[in-house]
């Protein structure tokens, strides 16, 4: 029995690195990892059953293609109503270094928009919200409350907020740009090499979009 205990090993460390070649590590709500492609088609039954008439609606307010917004709601949730919040610490960091005045501004984020925020308020701001994950401190460039892009409205101020960020790439059909600017704030390097979390987050959702 002993003799057949590095076989084994041997069999699961060869059956990981094929279901990783073949399924690959696609970008599932901040996470990587082996993905079923049926989990996929869930996912996306998912987005139109619980955001596709808010995403369509919100598309024609802003004049943003649907189908975009529904594959970055698939890269970022993946569909689901109910999910893990995202805290980065290292936003926390920022936030709290600008609340004291040890840092002037982090991006918009000036000290008199922190000067009544307790700990609970700036881990708040420094976590992500709503079928977009967008960062808590995005609230205060469009003058609302982190409640307001967690709740119901959660949908319309996410598109409100990606037509004021990076609204143009879309309406120029520059999705490559537009899924990579939501993703590290910055549009694709000339080189054409992303600076995403996941190196695949782009292709999935250009090949998302074909799928709403």
């Amino acid at each position: 029995m002993k003799n057949l205990r590095p076989l084994f090993v041997f069999f699961i460390i060869l059956l990981t690195l094929t279901l990783t070649l073949v399924y690959g590590m696609p970008y599932i709500r901040g996470k990587k990892g082996p993905v079923n492609p049926e989990d996929r088609k869930i996912g996306i039954d998912k987005v139109e059953e619980n955001y596709g008439n808010a995403i369509d609606s919100a598309a024609a307010v802003f004049n943003i293609n649907p189908k975009f917004l529904k594959a970055l709601c698939m890269l970022e949730c993946g569909g689901r109503k109910v999910f893990d919040q995202r805290f980065e610490p290292h936003v926390y960091r920022k936030l709290k270094s600008v609340k004291f005045n040890v840092l002037s501004n982090y991006e918009h984020v000036t000290p008199d928009m922190l000067r009544d925020a307790n700990d609970e308020a700036l881990r708040n701001l420094a976590s992500s919200w709503g079928p977009f994950q967008l960062m808590g401190y995005k609230c205060l460039l469009l003058g609302i409350k982190v409640r307001d892009i967690r709740g119901p409205q959660s949908v319309y101020y996410g598109v409100k907020w990606i037509d004021m960020t990076y609204g143009d790439y879309l309406k120029k059909g520059l999705y490559e740009d537009a899924f990579h600017i939501h993703n590290t704030g910055m549009p694709l390097p000339a080189n054409s090499v992303p600076k995403t979390y996941d190196p695949d987050y782009i292709n999935h959702g250009l090949s998302y979009m074909k799928k709403f």
